[in-house]
Formats: C-alpha cells, sequence, structure tokens
C-alpha cells in the first residue's frame, strides 16, 4: 500500500465516522426528553415501531434519514422529516414502511414531511411494493400550511396515491398509533386494512376544542374519534388492538397471509462476496478532486467475485460499460473513468469528462441492456460534458442528446450511487434524480453542483467584483480573495451530500461497503414489477 492509498484511506474513513456521528444524532429525531414524554404514553417511537415490526436479522435501508437537515432551524428544526420511512421484510414480504415520528412537532407535516411520504409511496408504486403506515400525527405544521397543503405535490397528493395504488393491487395497511386528524385522517381510511391502538390511537377530522368552536358541541376525543368508537359504532377501523406491540403483531400476521407476486423475472443467482477487499474503496477514492484513480479498481470490489465483462473496453474510455452481477443479481454498470486516457488516435482525454465517443458508447449500452432485461447501475464520478470547438464541431450536444435520451426512455430499474463528482448535464446523463432512478444514494464523498466550487466561486467571483468596480468601489486584490472565499464557502455548502439528501436530491448518504446492500435490495424491490412496455429512443438526432 502506497503513502496515497493511506492518505485516501484515512480521509474516507473520516468521512464515514463523521456520516454515522451525524446518523446518530438524527435518530435521536425530537431529543431525548420528548422520546421520555413518548414512553411514559405507553407508546414505542417510530423507529422502536419499525424495528419491532421488521423480520429479525433481515436487511433493511432507510430512505431519506438526512430529510429535513439543516431545514427549518427557525421552527425548531425537523430531524428525518418528523417520518422514518424504511424498505425492509414483514413477515418475509419486501415492502415500504412508513412513521410518523411524534417526538418532533407531534409528527406535524412540514413541507419536507409531504415529499418524504411521496418518495415513500412514489418507491411502493415503482416496484408494486405493500407500503405500511405507522400512523402517529398532528397533521399540517400550520405555520407553513402555504407550503404544504394546495399544490401538486403537496399533501392531498398523499390521499390520491392511495387511491391509485388500491387500484393497482399494492397492499397498503395503516395502524393508527397516535393522533390522526383533519386530512391526515383520510390516510388510513383509504388504506386497504385500518387497525387502531386502545387509549393511545384517535381519529376525527376535527378535533374537541373545533368542535366546541365550530357547532358548539361538547365532547372528549376519545368519545369523539377513540379506538371503541371507530371500531365498534362507526366502523372506520377495521382491528382494535390493546397497545404498540399487539398492533405491529397483528400487522405481521396480516403480511404473513399475503400470496407471491408477479416477477419482472431478472435474473439472479446464488451470491458471491467479491473477491477483492472491499474496505480498499476507502484508499482507492482520492482524497483529492483532481486525482486520478482507475474505476475498475472500485467496480471488482463492489461485483461478484470481482468478475466484470467489459464492454467496448477500447472505445470511448472515460465511461465504462459492462456487465456483470451483485449479490446475485444481473446488472449492467455504466460508470465514470477518472483517469486520464489516450486514445487510437494519439489524443489525450479527461477523465471524469463525457465525450462524444463515451456518450455514444454508454447509449448502446444502455440499448443492450434493455434488450436483454438487465437493471442498469449507474456510478457516478464525472464533471460534465467536454466542452470547446472541437468538440461542438464533433457535435458532442447531438451525442449527448443521445445519451440523455437513452437514460430516459431506459425501461428496466435504474440504480445511481455518486461516488465522487456529479456536476452539470454529467448529472443528468449519468442517470440524476431528474432521470427516475429506483433508488439513488451518495457517499460521503459526493458533490452535487451545476460545477466544481473553485470554478463557480471564481465566475460568481468576476461577476460580483465587476459589479462592485461599476459603483465606484475599490477592488484590491485582497477584496478579490476576500469574496472569492465568502461565495465558495457558501457554494462547497450547497455541493454537499448531506445539503441534497436534506431536500431528498438522494435518498441517502451511504457507507460505500452499503452498497451492494442497496442495490441488491432494489432490483429485488424492483423485480415485483414487471415490465410493461418496449425501450423506445423516440426521435434523436444522429
Amino acid at each position: 500500500m502506497n503513502m496515497k492509498f493511506n492518505k485516501n484511506e484515512d480521509h474516507n474513513k473520516l468521512l464515514v465516522s463523521s456520516l454515522n456521528h451525524k446518523l446518530k444524532r438524527i435518530k435521536l429525531g425530537g431529543g431525548e426528553k420528548r422520546i421520555e414524554k413518548h414512553h411514559a404514553k405507553g407508546k414505542m417511537t417510530a423507529r422502536e415501531r419499525i424495528d419491532f415490526l421488521l423480520d429479525e436479522k433481515s436487511n433493511a435501508i432507510e430512505i431519506g434519514a438526512f430529510a429535513g437537515e439543516g431545514m427549518y432551524e427557525e421552527h425548531g428544526g425537523c430531524p428525518s422529516g418528523g417520518v422514518v420511512v424504511k424498505m425492509g421484510y414483514v413477515s418475509g414480504k419486501q415492502c415500504i414502511v412508513v412513521a410518523n415520528d411524534a417526538t418532533v412537532k407531534a409528527g406535524a407535516w412540514f413541507p419536507i414531511t409531504g415529499k418524504k411520504n411521496l418518495r415513500a409511496q412514489e418507491i411502493a408504486i415503482e416496484n408494486r411494493l405493500p407500503i405500511i403506515y405507522l400512523v402517529d400525527s398532528a397533521g399540517v405544521y400550520l405555520p407553513m400550511q402555504d407550503e404544504i397543503f394546495p399544490d401538486k405535490e403537496h399533501f392531498g397528493r398523499i390521499f390520491r396515491n392511495n387511491a391509485v395504488m388500491s387500484s393497482m393491487g399494492i397492499t397498503q395497511i395503516a395502524a393508527v398509533m397516535g393522533s390522526c386528524v383533519a386530512g391526515g385522517a383520510y390516510l388510513p381510511i383509504m388504506s386497504d386494512e385500518a387497525l387502531i391502538v386502545e387509549k393511545t390511537g384517535s381519529i376525527f377530522l376535527a378535533g374537541s376544542y373545533l368542535v366546541k368552536a365550530a357547532i358548539g358541541e361538547t365532547v372528549d376525543n376519545e368519545t369523539l374519534g377513540g379506538a371503541t368508537t371507530h371500531s365498534e359504532i362507526s366502523g372506520v377501523t377495521d382491528y382494535k388492538a390493546r397497545d404498540d406491540k399487539d398492533a405491529l403483531t397483528r400487522i405481521q400476521n396480516i403480511m404473513d397471509k399475503m400470496g407471491d407476486f408477479d416477477k419482472a423475472g431478472f435474473s439472479h443467482k446464488k451470491a458471491v462476496k467479491p473477491k477483492e477487499k472491499q474496505e480498499d474503496i476507502y484508499g482507492i477514492l482520492p482524497k483529492k478532486r483532481s486525482d486520478q484513480y482507475d474505476v475498475r479498481e472500485i467496480i471488482s470490489r463492489l461485483v461478484d467475485g470481482s468478475e466484470f465483462e467489459e464492454y467496448k473496453e477500447g472505445y470511448g474510455q472515460t465511461i465504462i460499460t459492462g456487465y456483470a452481477r451483485i449479490d446475485g443479481w444481473a446488472v449492467g454498470i455504466v460508470t465514470n473513468q477518472r483517469k486520464i486516457v489516450k486514445t487510437k488516435k494519439g489524443e489525450m482525454q479527461f477523465g471524469g469528462v463525457i465525450y462524444s465517443d463515451s456518450a455514444d458508447k454508454a447509449t448502446r449500452f444502455i440499448a443492450n441492456c434493455n434488450q436483454k432485461k438487465i437493471p442498469l447501475v449507474f456510478l457516478q464520478d464525472v464533471t460534465g460534458f467536454m466542452v470547446g470547438s472541437k468538440s461542438e464541431h464533433g457535435g458532442i450536444i447531438k451525442d449527448g442528446a443521445k445519451m440523455v435520451s437513452a437514460v430516459s426512455n431506459s425501461v428496466v430499474p435504474k440504480f445511481t450511487i455518486i461516488m465522487g463528482n456529479s456536476y452539470g448535464a454529467g448529472n443528468y446523463a449519468m442517470c440524476g434524480k431528474a432521470y427516475d432512478p429506483r433508488l439513488i444514494a451518495a457517499w460521503p464523498s459526493a458533490e452535487l453542483a451545476v460545477m466544481g466550487g473553485t470554478q463557480a466561486a471564481k465566475v460568481l467571483a468576476q461577476i460580483e467584483t465587476a459589479a462592485m468596480e461599476k459603483k465606484g468601489e475599490k477592488v484590491d486584490e485582497e477584496k478579490e480573495k476576500e469574496v472569492f472565499e465568502a461565495i465558495k464557502s457558501r457554494y462547497d455548502e450547497q455541493t454537499s451530500p448531506y445539503y441534497a439528501a436534506a431536500r431528498l436530491w438522494t435518498d441517502a448518504v451511504i457507507d460505500p461497503l452499503d452498497t451492494r446492500k442497496w442495490i441488491s435490495m432494489g432490483i429485488e424491490a424492483a423485480n415485483h414489477a414487471p415490465i410493461e412496455k418496449d425501450f423506445n429512443l423516440g426521435v434523436i438526432q444522429t
């Protein structure tokens, strides 16, 4: 192992340590005192409920753990968006679980809460996965109601999705384990089966105070919409549970009786671990953005048996494509090469940049994977498409458009891992969030932006100093440096993988060693949804 490997390893392990520290804090939700108050009511926390519900010693991945991170500070913050979402197994059936965290503002819905719930439903719809809602929410966070209530992708879209999923035959089970008020009351009742917990669960369109104000009736919340009312009088719920554990056990029993699903038929064999040591990824991935590395070294530590069948190896070398297996599942891998390469014509190509030939290769490979029904895995470390007169004359826009079209129209499931850079149109061509990856996760080393921080800060600093000079302000070298550093600091914060994850531009920030699990569980989920249309590139320039 050389010195550079050791420095890279130390750097990346520190990034993973920081990731774990952040996750530990986020998992406390509203904090230890609020958790204690929650327990005092005889209730389990959202995470405790999910842990009890999911099969013991089975794999699970969390979606959107960093949602809301650093946002809404003026409102006291909203850790994990006030809702916990996991993909896991209940009675051996893969499913999505959504649990309101009542330790965060009584489980009230912030704008990011709505976005996260919609993402959970989107995953369930795309993959035909059963979805379980563990409801404990005070409803919309009123101080921000204008950002959560009326638009197409706001609160109301949840119930629209309930209806759509029901018509698609996707199982939905809801357990009311706390408050379930106003518009939110429709969610459990639009599910296939609804449970309610005695004493702690309640469902009503308006609570006792609002009822008194609106129609003058005096009634307590338990009589208005408690477990006995809805299980024995209104018939709104299907089961009455003694406590949280009883409700969760009943859900396990319901899931246990479910039949099998139609399969997409993706190729799967017995999983084999990579021959190469997976932990070496920490030492291979460079600390410096400008350093080169051979992405094949990363691939060999992610794929079964470290076996990779490379497609068009000698052509378009700034994108590497090929076939492999991950945890037994057949995959087509599309990844950026951060190594400077020489073409047969003797031309040098910069690593991490998409050239016409590499875009052309990727387009052809994506088409092949669609024809063979092989899921696609995109490993991003891209600075964008090549610029300059030579590239423009060579038709880089046309070739880039072909690749974007292939990614857009792909009918096999796509999975994206952002390892390093994810800049500009390179993010799009390599299946960024806008291109419907079934799952998208970032390593702690990732950066997402229109361009790199240094380049962007230089451009913005030039504009700002020019504006200052126009106003007659004196701008010396020291002032230029001050302006540049201020802009770069702000820009770097926005390129952080945590900034992206907070806004759900990615589903998670993950340890690189969890990549195989994410892709494997993602393909297993996608196998629930047979492909219903043919691959068609549409109209493209040739």
